[in-house]
């Protein structure tokens, strides 16, 4: 749906300190947490007030602005009292009450005063119209602001969130009841296994000790934020099973999100690492359901939370060692999981990162626990593995150097040498492939090895700063296409869903089918034709290419040309399978088919020209083999005798002149541009679907 501009492009800066103390302020306060520098060199770093959870009243988002809204509040308090004033002088002893008025008084002074009250009420609506459109470009800058609270005003900072990334609206929930344990279980258990492996915002032992709190009913209190945790849980462990927007999965998602709603307010309440981890939870479920909520607006609220709350820098070093170490673990842990959702959500829409690397200084978390059981007997028994979002943090910081380096930099500033450039992307990349542990869920690891051939891709396709490709570049997209796409349906169509396949996973079969469109229209002889590329040379020092990939498909997929048919075919399959669970899919669908077409008309001449040739043959076989020994072509057994009594340097002149006669030239490499992707628009931020 059509958002505003402000939405498609949102500013990211670092607001001016919020929470300096007076000393500070004065002192042109730097905002470093948990105390500033003014404070440290004078030994006050207890009494600096950043180091506390208490933000002053009016000192919320930025002094001065602060100061500036609330004079042109009283401002317009005083212009009021003027005017009214000035309209009721005339009218002695009357009160300032509003009047009730008296139908058979035309013209009379209650009629009057009601409608200087009218008046003044529609103004007093407008300038709160504007006052909360001011804070809402506030939050924009700063998300720790404590304005938006409950008990403070009627709009809170959830309510914005919604408002903005909400497409759909939400149906009312209709039980008002607990799902069963062993429901409630079940679906966690999935969460832990496939889920929370890859994006542990939140400790799991949280978890495991809210759904004692909740089923146990035990005397403590449950929060807002804990119950925002828990029924966050189940609608993604329930929504990732879905394989219909018809079954039972799906429902349950959107009911289980809809009671997690109505803690909206204090889950996502600003200045606490609880609205980080809640915002995490809500993109993940966008991820899996963007008929209701847009996963790129709620990741852009996730990252400007993160960084108002200062998780995108490290405490530093002399702050460290008064942080617990198991705090500051997670602390990493929930920056990342944020950090590669950003990255795998904005590279998917072909948009700008909300920060860059070299705004964030965050060491990764250290490895995660081994494997251990977590569900025996129907009771959840053990702490799950993280072993394989600390692999998954490594990847996204390699797809994030190379992305903003072709998509987000300069495109008039092309690189020195970008052939050398993405081979040594690859190169890294493949290297971290070569690296993951054995141990890793075979699920996991076939989603890792989509994920590289995915990246692989995307790196080698044109950019705005290495548009020319060569045909070995063109080759490995091919190849890789072909791998990709032949996993992907397979994974579509499995009754079972394993690992975190969301919507995204339709977007990356149209760019992947695309890319392979792209290769043939400009190389199709080349490739079709099977003949060896050889790999472009690499100056001492530089990484080398990457090694074409293994196939599988060999014995039975036939030669290139079947194969590529057969890849067109499967893009659309996985759409349309797709479409049976996000109805965007079928539009994408029709989009790549249309792209598609010429490419699959001139496939199929192709082949059709090929059966021709092929039946031809035969039918001159059937018949060489149907004719008498003696009644063979006469021209033909002459030939041959002639070429028996010939001297070896008296064979057939032509046929020497032939064999000399040097091999054609290969055609120049031809540039190739992605298929309805405007690169210029990618690095403005624009959606290209």
């Amino acid at each position: 749906m059509p958002r505003s501009s402000f939405s498609d492009n949102p500013l990211l800066r670092v607001s001016r300190p919020v929470s300096a103390c007076s000393r500070c302020r004065t002192a042109k306060c730097d905002g470093k947490l948990p105390a500033c520098t003014a404070c440290e060199k004078a030994g006050r770093e207890n009494e600096c007030s950043a180091a506390n959870d208490q933000f002053a009243r009016g000192k919320e988002r930025s002094y001065v602005a602060a100061l500036e809204l609330r004079i042109e509040k009283l401002e317009r308090r005083l212009a009021y009292a003027r005017m009214r004033k000035d309209s009721v002088a005339m009218h002695d002893g009357e009160a300032a009450a509003p009047p009730v008025a008296e139908a058979n008084r035309k013209d009379s002074l209650a009629n009057i005063r009601a409608a200087i009250h009218r008046k003044a009420a529609r103004r007093r609506e407008n300038s709160d119209v504007n006052s909360l459109v001011s804070d809402f470009g506030y939050l924009s800058i700063n998300a720790t602001t404590r304005d938006f609270e409950p008990s403070v005003t009627n709009m809170t900072f959830a309510r914005l969130v919604l408002a903005a990334a909400t497409n759909d609206p939400l149906p009312e929930p209709i039980n008002t009841k607990l799902p069963s344990q062993q429901a409630a279980y079940a679906i966690v258990q999935f969460y832990l296994t496939n889920i929370y492996p890859l994006y542990p915002a939140f400790t799991d032992t949280t978890l495991l000790a809210l759904l004692d709190d909740i089923y146990k009913k035990d005397q403590r209190p449950v929060r807002s934020p804990e119950y925002w945790l828990f029924w966050m849980v189940l609608a993604i462990g329930s929504t990732a099973q879905s394989r219909s927007m018809q079954d039972d999965y799906y429902k349950h998602g959107v009911e289980f999100v809809s009671r997690a709603l109505t803690h909206a307010d204090r889950a996502l309440r600003p200045g606490y690492i609880t609205q980080i981890q809640s915002l995490a939870l809500l993109t993940q479920y966008s991820m899996l359901d963007p008929a209701h909520f847009d996963s790129w607006h709620l990741i852009g609220f996730t990252c400007r939370a993160v960084i108002d709350l200062g998780f995108h820098q490290d405490p530093p070093p002399t702050h460290a060692s008064a942080i617990d170490k198991a705090a500051l673990e997670g602390r990493r842990r929930t920056f990342y999981c944020v950090y590669a959702l950003d990255r795998a959500i904005s590279m998917v829409h072909a948009r700008a990162f909300s920060f860059t690397d070299d705004a964030t200084g965050v060491a990764l978390p250290s490895p995660g626990r081994p494997a251990a059981p977590i569900f025996s007997g129907g009771v959840i028994t053990g702490p799950a593995s993280t072993e394989a979002s600390l692999h998954l943090f490594k990847l996204r910081r390699l797809q994030s150097y190379w992305y903003q380096t072709l998509f987000q930099c300069d495109p008039t500033d092309p690189l020195p040498d970008p052939g050398s450039f993405i081979w040594k992307m690859c190169f890294d990349m493949r290297e971290w492939s070569e690296n993951l542990p054995d141990a890793l869920p075979v699920a996991i690891r076939d989603m890792f090895d989509l994920e590289l051939r995915y990246s692989y891709v995307y790196c080698v396709a044109p950019s705005a700063r290495a548009l020319h490709m060569t045909d070995y570049g063109r080759l490995l997209i091919f190849e890789h296409a072909i791998a990709y796409i032949n996993r992907i349906c397979d994974v579509a169509h499995t009754p079972v869903n394993a690992a975190f396949y969301t919507y995204h996973d339709a977007l990356r079969v149209y760019f992947m089918g695309s890319q392979f469109v792209a290769v043939l229209r400009d190389a199709a002889d080349v490739l079709l034709s099977g003949s060896s590329i050889p790999m472009p040379l690499s100056l001492a020092g530089n990484a080398p290419p990457p090694p074409l990939p293994e196939r599988f498909d060999r014995a039975t997929s036939g030669d290139n040309l079947d194969r590529s048919l057969r890849l067109l075919e499967k893009v659309s399959l996985t759409l349309k399978k797709y479409g049976e669970r996000w109805e965007d899919a079928l539009s994408l669908m029709r989009s790549f088919e249309m792209m598609s077409a010429e490419v699959m008309a001139d496939l199929k001449a192709r082949r059709e020209l090929r059966q021709i040739r092929q039946a031809e043959q035969q039918q001159q076989q059937q018949q060489h083999q149907l004719q008498p020994q003696g009644m063979q072509n006469p021209n033909l057994q002459q030939q041959q005798q002639q070429h028996q009594l010939q001297p070896q340097g008296m064979q057939n002149p032509n046929l020497q002149q032939q064999q000399r006669r040097p091999l054609p030239q290969q055609m120049p490499p031809q540039e190739v541009r992605w298929i309805d992707v405007d690169v210029t628009q990618m690095l403005r931020g624009g959606n290209q679907l």
